[in-house]
Protein backbone atom coordinates (compact mmCIF):
# COMPACT_ATOMS: atom_id res chain seq x y z
CA UNK A 1 0.00 0.00 0.00
CA UNK A 2 1.22 3.46 -0.86
CA UNK A 3 0.06 6.29 1.39
CA UNK A 4 0.64 9.77 -0.02
CA UNK A 5 -0.04 12.89 2.06
CA UNK A 6 -0.47 16.16 0.15
CA UNK A 7 -1.03 19.75 1.20
CA UNK A 8 -4.42 20.49 -0.29
CA UNK A 9 -7.41 19.31 -2.30
CA UNK A 10 -6.03 20.63 -5.58
CA UNK A 11 -2.82 18.62 -5.23
CA UNK A 12 -4.77 15.51 -4.26
CA UNK A 13 -7.01 15.88 -7.32
CA UNK A 14 -4.05 16.40 -9.65
CA UNK A 15 -2.18 13.34 -8.40
CA UNK A 16 -5.28 11.18 -8.60
CA UNK A 17 -6.00 12.35 -12.15
CA UNK A 18 -2.44 11.53 -13.24
CA UNK A 19 -2.74 7.99 -11.88
CA UNK A 20 -6.07 7.41 -13.66
CA UNK A 21 -4.79 9.00 -16.88
CA UNK A 22 -1.78 6.70 -16.84
CA UNK A 23 -4.10 3.70 -16.77
CA UNK A 24 -6.09 5.01 -19.75
CA UNK A 25 -2.90 5.73 -21.70
CA UNK A 26 -1.62 2.23 -20.96
CA UNK A 27 -4.88 0.53 -21.97
CA UNK A 28 -7.25 2.58 -24.12
CA UNK A 29 -10.25 0.31 -23.50
CA UNK A 30 -9.62 0.02 -19.78
CA UNK A 31 -12.48 -0.26 -17.28
CA UNK A 32 -12.62 2.61 -14.82
CA UNK A 33 -14.41 2.04 -11.53
CA UNK A 34 -15.78 5.45 -10.57
CA UNK A 35 -17.09 7.10 -7.43
CA UNK A 36 -19.37 10.05 -6.68
CA UNK A 37 -19.51 12.67 -3.95
CA UNK A 38 -17.69 15.93 -3.46
CA UNK A 39 -14.20 14.41 -3.10
CA UNK A 40 -13.66 13.19 -6.70
CA UNK A 41 -15.08 16.30 -8.41
CA UNK A 42 -11.64 17.91 -8.64
CA UNK A 43 -10.16 14.72 -10.06
CA UNK A 44 -12.83 14.59 -12.74
CA UNK A 45 -12.29 18.26 -13.58
CA UNK A 46 -8.56 17.70 -13.99
CA UNK A 47 -9.14 14.66 -16.23
CA UNK A 48 -11.55 16.71 -18.36
CA UNK A 49 -8.90 19.40 -18.75
CA UNK A 50 -6.40 16.78 -19.87
CA UNK A 51 -8.91 15.45 -22.39
CA UNK A 52 -9.58 18.95 -23.77
CA UNK A 53 -5.84 19.48 -24.15
CA UNK A 54 -5.52 16.27 -26.16
CA UNK A 55 -3.39 14.61 -23.50
CA UNK A 56 -5.77 11.72 -22.97
CA UNK A 57 -8.41 9.95 -25.07
CA UNK A 58 -11.47 8.35 -23.46
CA UNK A 59 -13.17 7.30 -26.70
CA UNK A 60 -12.65 3.57 -26.05
CA UNK A 61 -12.72 3.70 -22.26
CA UNK A 62 -15.46 1.91 -20.32
CA UNK A 63 -16.70 2.67 -16.83
CA UNK A 64 -18.72 1.21 -13.98
CA UNK A 65 -19.89 3.29 -11.04
CA UNK A 66 -19.93 2.05 -7.49
CA UNK A 67 -23.48 2.86 -6.54
CA UNK A 68 -26.81 4.60 -7.02
CA UNK A 69 -29.63 5.73 -4.77
CA UNK A 70 -32.79 3.64 -4.87
CA UNK A 71 -35.76 5.57 -6.22
CA UNK A 72 -33.96 8.40 -8.03
CA UNK A 73 -34.28 8.27 -11.80
CA UNK A 74 -31.54 9.35 -14.19
CA UNK A 75 -32.95 12.88 -14.54
CA UNK A 76 -33.07 13.56 -10.82
CA UNK A 77 -30.42 16.17 -9.98
CA UNK A 78 -29.23 14.09 -7.02
CA UNK A 79 -29.00 10.76 -8.84
CA UNK A 80 -25.48 9.50 -9.29
CA UNK A 81 -26.06 8.97 -13.01
CA UNK A 82 -26.90 12.67 -13.35
CA UNK A 83 -23.90 13.55 -11.17
CA UNK A 84 -21.54 11.59 -13.41
CA UNK A 85 -22.99 13.03 -16.61
CA UNK A 86 -22.70 16.62 -15.36
CA UNK A 87 -19.35 16.37 -13.60
CA UNK A 88 -17.47 14.05 -15.93
CA UNK A 89 -19.02 12.16 -18.83
CA UNK A 90 -20.39 15.23 -20.63
CA UNK A 91 -16.98 16.90 -20.37
CA UNK A 92 -14.91 14.15 -22.01
CA UNK A 93 -15.05 12.19 -25.26
CA UNK A 94 -16.30 8.95 -23.71
CA UNK A 95 -19.08 6.98 -25.43
CA UNK A 96 -22.00 7.36 -23.00
CA UNK A 97 -23.09 3.83 -23.94
CA UNK A 98 -19.86 2.58 -22.39
CA UNK A 99 -20.68 4.16 -19.01
CA UNK A 100 -22.57 2.14 -16.44
CA UNK A 101 -24.36 3.06 -13.21
CA UNK A 102 -26.68 0.71 -11.26
CA UNK A 103 -30.37 1.30 -11.96
CA UNK A 104 -31.91 2.34 -8.66
CA UNK A 105 -35.36 2.40 -10.25
CA UNK A 106 -35.31 -1.18 -11.53
CA UNK A 107 -38.53 -3.12 -10.93
CA UNK A 108 -36.56 -6.00 -9.43
CA UNK A 109 -33.60 -4.67 -7.46
CA UNK A 110 -32.16 -8.14 -6.79
CA UNK A 111 -32.09 -8.92 -10.51
CA UNK A 112 -30.50 -5.54 -11.15
CA UNK A 113 -27.74 -6.42 -8.68
CA UNK A 114 -27.17 -9.74 -10.44
CA UNK A 115 -27.13 -7.99 -13.82
CA UNK A 116 -24.55 -5.48 -12.63
CA UNK A 117 -22.21 -8.16 -11.31
CA UNK A 118 -22.52 -10.08 -14.58
CA UNK A 119 -21.78 -6.89 -16.52
CA UNK A 120 -18.60 -6.21 -14.55
CA UNK A 121 -17.48 -9.79 -15.03
CA UNK A 122 -18.19 -9.64 -18.78
CA UNK A 123 -15.92 -6.59 -19.03
CA UNK A 124 -13.07 -8.49 -17.45
CA UNK A 125 -13.33 -6.69 -14.14
CA UNK A 126 -12.19 -3.22 -13.15
CA UNK A 127 -8.71 -2.01 -14.10
CA UNK A 128 -8.56 0.86 -11.62
CA UNK A 129 -11.14 1.54 -8.94
CA UNK A 130 -11.51 5.06 -7.54
CA UNK A 131 -12.78 5.17 -3.97
CA UNK A 132 -13.62 7.70 -1.31
CA UNK A 133 -14.19 6.81 2.33
CA UNK A 134 -17.10 7.67 4.61
CA UNK A 135 -16.72 8.83 8.19
CA UNK A 136 -17.92 5.37 9.26
CA UNK A 137 -15.41 3.66 6.97
CA UNK A 138 -17.83 2.80 4.17
CA UNK A 139 -16.61 2.41 0.61
CA UNK A 140 -19.22 2.70 -2.11
CA UNK A 141 -22.32 2.25 0.01
CA UNK A 142 -20.88 -0.79 1.78
CA UNK A 143 -21.87 0.19 5.30
CA UNK A 144 -20.51 -1.26 8.59
CA UNK A 145 -21.91 -4.76 8.99
CA UNK A 146 -21.31 -8.13 10.59
CA UNK A 147 -19.86 -9.50 7.33
CA UNK A 148 -18.35 -8.32 4.08
CA UNK A 149 -21.03 -8.54 1.37
CA UNK A 150 -19.42 -9.81 -1.81
CA UNK A 151 -21.91 -9.04 -4.59
CA UNK A 152 -23.73 -5.91 -5.68
CA UNK A 153 -26.59 -5.51 -3.21
CA UNK A 154 -29.44 -3.38 -1.91
CA UNK A 155 -28.35 -1.67 1.29
CA UNK A 156 -30.05 0.43 3.94
CA UNK A 157 -27.96 3.53 4.56
CA UNK A 158 -26.55 4.28 7.98
CA UNK A 159 -27.76 7.41 9.75
CA UNK A 160 -24.24 8.91 9.57
CA UNK A 161 -24.26 8.47 5.78
CA UNK A 162 -27.69 10.07 5.47
CA UNK A 163 -26.56 13.03 7.56
CA UNK A 164 -23.33 13.41 5.58
CA UNK A 165 -25.21 13.43 2.26
CA UNK A 166 -28.01 15.72 3.45
CA UNK A 167 -25.99 18.76 2.32
CA UNK A 168 -26.73 17.80 -1.29
CA UNK A 169 -30.51 17.80 -0.74
CA UNK A 170 -33.07 20.41 0.30
CA UNK A 171 -33.47 18.64 3.63
CA UNK A 172 -32.35 15.48 5.39
CA UNK A 173 -35.82 14.04 4.83
CA UNK A 174 -35.20 14.10 1.08
CA UNK A 175 -32.15 11.83 1.27
CA UNK A 176 -32.99 8.30 0.05
CA UNK A 177 -32.74 5.69 2.78
CA UNK A 178 -31.32 2.92 0.60
CA UNK A 179 -29.06 2.36 -2.38
CA UNK A 180 -27.57 -0.23 -4.68
CA UNK A 181 -23.85 -0.67 -4.25
CA UNK A 182 -21.09 -2.70 -5.82
CA UNK A 183 -19.96 -5.35 -3.36
CA UNK A 184 -16.52 -6.20 -2.07
CA UNK A 185 -15.81 -8.89 -4.68
CA UNK A 186 -15.75 -6.50 -7.64
CA UNK A 187 -13.85 -3.88 -5.63
CA UNK A 188 -11.22 -6.31 -4.38
CA UNK A 189 -10.87 -7.90 -7.83
CA UNK A 190 -9.91 -4.53 -9.31
CA UNK A 191 -6.34 -4.65 -10.56
CA UNK A 192 -5.56 -1.32 -8.89
CA UNK A 193 -7.35 0.69 -6.21
CA UNK A 194 -7.01 4.45 -5.76
CA UNK A 195 -8.52 5.97 -2.63
CA UNK A 196 -8.74 9.72 -2.16
CA UNK A 197 -9.66 11.46 1.10
CA UNK A 198 -9.78 15.13 1.96
CA UNK A 199 -9.89 16.97 5.27
CA UNK A 200 -8.84 16.43 8.87
CA UNK A 201 -12.22 14.85 9.56
CA UNK A 202 -11.14 11.79 7.54
CA UNK A 203 -7.80 11.25 9.28
CA UNK A 204 -9.01 9.10 12.17
CA UNK A 205 -11.12 6.76 10.03
CA UNK A 206 -8.28 6.41 7.52
CA UNK A 207 -5.88 5.32 10.23
CA UNK A 208 -8.48 2.94 11.64
CA UNK A 209 -9.28 1.47 8.23
CA UNK A 210 -5.76 1.14 6.90
CA UNK A 211 -3.80 0.29 10.03
CA UNK A 212 -6.39 -1.26 12.37
CA UNK A 213 -7.87 -4.76 12.34
CA UNK A 214 -9.59 -6.00 9.18
CA UNK A 215 -13.27 -6.10 10.07
CA UNK A 216 -16.62 -5.60 8.28
CA UNK A 217 -17.44 -3.09 11.02
CA UNK A 218 -14.93 -0.85 9.19
CA UNK A 219 -15.61 -1.82 5.55
CA UNK A 220 -12.57 -0.02 4.09
CA UNK A 221 -10.27 -2.14 6.25
CA UNK A 222 -10.61 -4.93 3.68
CA UNK A 223 -8.32 -2.89 1.42
CA UNK A 224 -5.40 -3.97 3.59
CA UNK A 225 -5.71 -7.34 1.84
CA UNK A 226 -5.40 -5.89 -1.68
CA UNK A 227 -1.96 -6.03 -3.34
CA UNK A 228 -2.12 -2.69 -5.19
CA UNK A 229 -3.66 0.21 -3.25
CA UNK A 230 -2.70 3.88 -3.39
CA UNK A 231 -4.20 6.31 -0.87
CA UNK A 232 -3.91 10.06 -1.39
CA UNK A 233 -4.83 12.12 1.62
CA UNK A 234 -5.12 15.90 1.88
CA UNK A 235 -5.13 17.35 5.39
CA UNK A 236 -6.72 20.56 4.09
Amino acid sequence: MRFITVKNYEEMSKKAAIIIAAEVLKKEDCVLGLATGSTPVGTYSRLAEMCDAGEIDFSKTRSVNLDEYVGLDVENDQSYRKFMNVNFFNKINIDINNTNVPNGCAEDLNKECERYDALIESMGGVDIQLLGIGVDGHIGFNEPDSEFVMGTHHVTLDESTIQANARFFDSENDVPRSALTMGMKAIMNAKQILMIANGKGKKDILMKALYGPVTPEVPASILQLHPNVTVIYSEE
